[in-house]
Order: C-alpha cells, then structure tokens, then sequence
C-alpha cells in the first residue's frame, strides 16, 4: 500500500493571514469586543453600534444589538444597513467582508463565516470568501452561512441549517446543506 499525503499543521503559518489592521487596533477590538458584545455587562445597543463605528464598521440607522453573546471578529470588515436585528449569541466571523443589507433578521446563535480551511492542502492553509445578505433576509436560529455565499433580497435559511451556495431571492432554505423548499409570500 503507498504511503498517502498527510495532514501537517506544524506547517500551517497563520501570519500569512492580513487582519487588515495594526496589532494594537486588533487588541483593543479584542478587549470591547469581550466587555460589550460577548459579556452580559453591556445591554445597549447604541453603545455597541457607536463602538463597532468606531473600529471602522459601517453601520446604518436602527440597528439592534441588545443581547449578550454577540461576536464580530473584525468589524472593520462589515456593513450593516438600516434597522437589522442581531440575536444573542450570533458569531459574525469575517476575516473576509461581510454585508449586511436593510430590515434583515440574524437569530440567535447564527453564525455567518468568511474562512474555513483548505483540507486538500497538507498545510491546512485558510482561505477565504465574503458573504452577502441582501435586504429582508432572514438567518434562523443556529442557520450558519459559508463563505462565498450570497442570501438574496428576502430570502430565510430555516433553523440549524447550513448555507454553501447562494440563496435565490424569496426563497426558503432548510437543511444541511440547505435546499430549497417553497417561495416565501409576505402578506401586509
């Protein structure tokens, strides 16, 4: 039998990744992040919308952060439009950009990735893809969104499911991966 090609992460070199700012920027958001998003110590919104502003994010008007457990890896690489709710304990992962459109729902416990590992290299190097969410998405519950993925105008990824390719616009997704279900009708 021949030998196979094995993984070996001793050759995994993460200062190949830019987290597209300096070393002390990082450590401050590191600190906030914990203090006012991911602790329980911090209940406005407000605070946490002005503080992502500070560290470069690009927030618009009405925006809900008011639950604990929320993390954003680096806001300087996220958009997020007017009057968006994100639930508790939603992980927004972006090492590459992540935009949020206008009136879109994140649940609690969504988690949206720009990274993920390329398991057919020995190295296990990352790589990397942004998400968009475009205006009226809903996220559902512990849903995750892959990177490289768009969710178009309107579209819900149900529950626990898993987004790896994009979401057509009104559509309803569900499962792992996610397929689609049956066209989403709003009523007024």
């Amino acid at each position: 039998m021949e030998e196979r090609v094995k993984t070996d992460l001793s050759k995994f070199n993460p200062s190949e990744f830019d987290r597209g700012a300096s070393s002390l920027k990082f450590f401050l958001w590191h600190w906030v992040n914990v203090i006012f998003f991911i602790s329980p110590f911090c209940p406005s919104s407000a605070i946490r919308c002005f503080l992502l502003r500070m560290f470069g994010a690009r927030v618009g008007k009405g925006v809900v952060i008011s639950k604990p457990g929320v993390n954003v890896k680096f806001p300087w690489r996220l958009t997020i439009g007017n009057h968006v709710w994100i639930g508790e304990k939603a992980w927004i992962y972006n090492l590459d950009q992540v935009t949020i459109g206008n009136h879109v729902n994140i649940a609690q416990g969504a988690m949206i990735l720009t990274g993920n590992h390329n398991y057919k290299s020995s190295k296990f190097e990352t790589i990397f893809g942004p998400v968009t969410i475009e205006d009226g998405v809903f996220i559902g519950a512990k849903a995750i969104v892959c990177p490289n993925v768009t969710c178009y105008s309107h579209s819900i990824l149900a529950a626990g499911s898993v987004a790896t390719s994009a979401l057509k616009a009104y559509g309803i997704y569900q499962g792992n991966p996610a397929e689609y279900k049956k066209e989403r009708v709003i009523q007024e």
